[in-house]
């Protein structure tokens, strides 16, 4: 679609000749998706579209308990320190942003007064400087005045190195002022397309500087409210035990006029997938529960009951595997898997070719996922436009034996392939899931058939995936071979989420295994087009350059890309959810009722 037909769209919008839904099919046909086409809209000055989900009841409260069921248990409560979706979910309920994400990819204010456009003066020309307004007359949860202060002291905490946040990377290169106590300006370095990142969604939830002041930088750990937190948010908390169950109550004061409709909320944690699934579609025993990767046939069996319905909606989630460059098994300076290693096998760039050929995702698809992914060999997928189209998957045992067979590694006695004494025998981990044991079995057998013998390791998924600096089997320690994990694209723009293919974010002991780069790989090149990115104002080249990143770690077979991912849900039939694909799953709890 060329300019001139994208600028007479939008004058048609303003005018009122066509819908902003026909404008988004419009687009859509030419592979523009709905939150890119949202964010033009937004950028032209049209207003975002009002709330996905209508909220009916006329009062707050009265609704009774809302029983949230998460089968990997939350384990903490500081947003900022959350690198799990499960702790991001449980620190929704009670921390909000400015603003959050619906499922069509509209910007919706939450902590402010209004999204910033260029007709209300939140959006500069040079798109260096962004104007919030906030809310005025809301509460933290002990009474105190939510104020700009605030947002200005979030900005501190989690640009602190020594904090060691997870969501530094929003915040690192931009600065932050007070206008007045209801108004804040961010200040960004370079012209930014995407500037709806810090202070929003999943890494914007604002901390009240009452509680949190004394503990900035190297006391972050110690703070009390990391697990007793006192937020703005619909509910109040009562209590916590870490890994096991949350309660929170009905905050009066809230901000929104009628909500929450429920008295409490209750988020427990534990089991698995399955037993999730069919405690909210077969028993009822549980309101909603998140992130159902469940065989697809086990959950249409379960929907015929009538009890609940699951809900799928599209995202820009990816089920990858990450082969490890670094050597796992040698400590250095306090860590294993350090940058200052080499990988004795799977540095060869040879064996990490041979390893994506023994990966029958179209398999792995049909028979385990179903309507919870879709195969690809591209680390980014949605929006459209920023997918790779050079990018594609190949199953091949053949071809693997030829290439492991040309770069020298011979088989033993034992059928496992070898070369200068270093057999390719692999650690292959990933958290206790049945589709991730069953995939983990595919991808065993066919590297049996290549000589390669895989170790299958399953941590349970409380353990893998929280952000413990002491647990040697967290997912970002990275102390295996290869791992497999599904990681959140939190927004419809996947700069922020392309940051773990950055050398400044590679997770470490110093940055407590916060750092974003998992993989530990990295390349000058993927780091140019990155920066590049950032201030590229021309929507084309600046998909290019990310689609560049993304393209350099899959074509080094460091990260093997899987299913693209679908957040899939189950819920009661008579709960009214906010489901959405581009925040996490809390992001309007307010909102939701009982129909």
């Amino acid at each position: 679609m060329d300019e001139r037909t994208l600028s007479s769209l939008i004058e048609n919008v303003k005018d009122g000749a066509i819908s902003r839904r026909s404008f988004i099919r419009r687009l859509a046909a030419v592979g523009i998706t709905a939150p890119i086409a949202s964010q033009i809209l937004a950028w032209n000055d049209v207003a975002m579209a009002q709330a996905s989900l209508q909220y009916k009841p006329t009062k707050a409260g009265g609704g009774g308990p809302l029983k949230i069921l998460l089968w990997q248990a939350p384990t903490l409560l500081n947003p900022h320190f959350a690198s799990g979706t499960k702790d991001q979910i449980a620190g929704r309920i009670f921390f909000e942003p400015l603003a959050g994400w619906d499922k069509e990819g509209n910007l919706t204010p939450q902590l402010a007064a209004e999204v910033p456009s260029r007709a209300n003066g939140g959006l500069s020309e040079d798109g260096k400087v962004v104007t919030w307004k906030l809310k005025q007359g809301v509460k933290w949860h002990d009474g105190k005045p939510f104020t700009a202060d605030d947002v200005v002291f979030t900005w501190e905490y989690a640009a602190d190195p020594a904090t060691a946040a997870y969501t530094t990377g929003s915040y690192t290169n931009i600065k932050v002022e007070k206008v007045d106590d209801h108004t804040v300006k961010v200040i960004f370095k370079e012209p930014t397309p995407f500037w709806a990142d810090p202070f929003v969604g999943v890494v914007g939830q604002i901390l009240p500087k009452h509680h949190f002041a004394e503990y900035k930088g190297a006391k972050s750990r110690e703070a009390p409210a990391n697990l007793k937190p006192v937020g703005t948010g619909p509910y109040k908390f009562t209590d916590f035990k870490p890994g096991d169950i949350l309660t929170g109550v009905r905050n009066e004061d809230y901000h929104v006029k009628n909500q929450p409709h429920f008295d409490t909320i209750e988020v427990k944690g534990g089991g698995d997938a399955v037993s999730a699934a069919r405690a909210v579609l077969q028993t009822g025993e549980f309101d909603y529960a998140w992130n159902l990767q469940v065989e697809d046939e086990v959950l249409k069996k379960m929907e015929t009951g009538g009890r609940g319905k699951v809900s799928a909606v599209a995202s820009g989630d990816i089920e990858f595997i990450i082969l490890n460059t670094t050597d796992p098994w040698t400590e250095v300076d306090g860590e294993r898997s350090s940058v200052k290693t080499k990988h004795p096998t799977l540095s060869d760039p040879k064996v990490r070719e041979a390893i994506n050929l023994l990966i029958d995702r179209d398999s792995i698809q049909k028979f385990i996922y179903g309507r919870g992914g879709t195969a690809t060999a591209s680390f980014v997928n949605e929006p459209k436009q920023f997918k790779s189209q050079k990018l594609k998957y190949e199953f091949n045992i053949e071809k693997a034996n030829k290439i492991l067979d040309d770069a020298g590694y011979k088989k033993g006695s034992d059928g496992i392939r070898e070369k200068d004494g270093k057999k390719l025998k692999y650690v292959y981990q990933t958290s206790i899931n049945a589709p991730r044991q069953k995939t983990q079995a595919i991808i065993k057998q066919a590297c049996q058939k290549a000589g390669i013998d895989l170790e299958l390791k399953s941590v349970t998924a409380s353990v893998f995936f929280s952000s413990d600096v002491a647990n040697p089997d967290t997912y970002t320690k990275l102390y295996v071979d290869m791992e497999m994990y599904t990681t959140t694209q939190p927004q419809p723009d996947p700069e922020r989420f392309l940051n773990q293919f950055v050398s400044w974010e590679i997770a470490t002991k110093e940055n407590k295994w916060l750092g974003r780069n998992v993989s530990r790989y990295s390349d000058p090149e993927a780091d140019k087009a990155y920066k590049a990115a950032q201030k590229e104002l021309d929507p084309a080249k600046r998909a290019a350059l990310l689609i560049k990143v993304n393209e350099i770690f899959c074509e080094a077979n460091v990260i093997l890309p899987l299913l693209s991912r679908t957040r899939v849900a189950a819920s009661v039939t008579n709960l009214m959810h906010d489901h959405s694909g581009w925040d996490v799953d809390t992001w309007n709890v307010a909102a939701w009722y009982r129909s």
